[in-house]
């Protein structure tokens, strides 16, 4: 009994520790994409039951690998920064114990994802590969410009697809264009986050694509490609392919709207709180389109 209490209390802090530092604020980031496979699979809103299992590998599982593995990594250098708050840098998880997570966390997301379905394995093992080539050496992609946007980008534009639809059925008959534009949307909204790092990680001597080109051209990318979404998204609407044609009358209005709103509110912030506004502001409205769409494919609109 006297033991009891302060085994529970670790036990506790653990837990939340690693809540934390799978970053729940992401979860969404990955599970939209994900559904979006899912929905496009069994074109209905609520398919096969494997889905359930789907978010579980797709939301706490996959973010605990990839970030715990980040987080061991980028320890000497976030212990520079003092905007990192985190269960490493305050001592309570060692370097040691995030990467035993991550492997944890990793092998049962792949064996969760194998008992569905292969596919679903293959696609959850390329997100994972790609966020250890993001943060493990030699490679570390996050210090080599560009390549740290692709392998941000890909996993949570394509591979979330794949897992979704894998979820489902194979790969036959995969849309790979829904995952092209998906990919537009993740680089468009992750390359404004670089931005208020750009100093801290200049001094910790990351050279990431926000470092080597610059604020002002980094949100540029980023703008080109939401414009390339909107655009190739409307084509799509226009000609009947995965959208149902008649919400070219729909979309094609929204895009100019949108394209407007990144641009007012992520032109010139700078700072993590205007960042994170114009991103709320945009990503809030975002989800409209994005319910019309759904009710359209499954047939309950148009």
């Amino acid at each position: 009994m006297t033991t009891a209490g302060p085994l529970l209390g670790r036990t506790r802090q653990l837990v939340l520790d690693l809540w934390e530092i799978s970053r729940p604020g992401l979860f969404l980031v990955s599970l939209v994409p994900y559904y979006l496979g899912y929905l496009l699979a069994g074109e209905k809103l609520i398919g096969p039951a494997t889905g359930l299992i789907g978010l579980v590998v797709w939301g706490p599982l996959v973010w605990l690998a990839v970030l715990a593995i980040n987080d061991a990594y980028d320890l000497p250098g976030d212990l520079l920064n003092p905007r990192k708050n985190t269960p490493l840098t305050a001592g309570r998880i060692t370097e040691r114990g995030a990467k035993i997570a991550a492997y944890s966390a990793a092998a049962l997301a792949i064996a969760l994802s194998f008992a569905v379905r292969p596919e679903m394995a293959l696609a959850t093992f390329g997100f994972l590969a790609c966020g250890w080539i993001y943060s493990v050496p030699p490679l570390k992609w996050k210090n080599r410009p560009g390549l740290d946007v692709v392998s941000n980008c890909i996993p949570l534009g394509i591979f979330t697809v794949m897992g979704g639809w894998a979820t489902v059925k194979s790969f036959e008959g995969f849309p790979w264009v829904v995952a092209g534009v998906v990919l537009l949307v993740e680089i468009a909204l992750y390359t404004p986050t670089m931005i208020p790092d750009i100093d801290s990680d200049r001094a910790s001597g990351y050279t990431t694509m926000a470092v080597k080109i610059g604020a002002r051209r980094t949100y540029l990318l980023g703008f080109v490609c939401w414009t390339g979404f909107w655009v190739v998204t409307t084509v799509l609407a226009a000609i009947g392919h995965v959208f149902p044609q008649w919400m070219v009358w729909f979309w094609a209005p929204c895009a100019p709207l949108f394209i407007w709103m990144y641009h007012h509110g992520l032109a010139h912030a700078r700072e993590p709180k205007d960042i994170a506004k114009g991103m709320l502001r945009v990503g809030k409205l975002f989800l409209i389109p994005c319910a019309v769409f759904v009710l359209g494919y499954v047939g309950v609109l148009g």
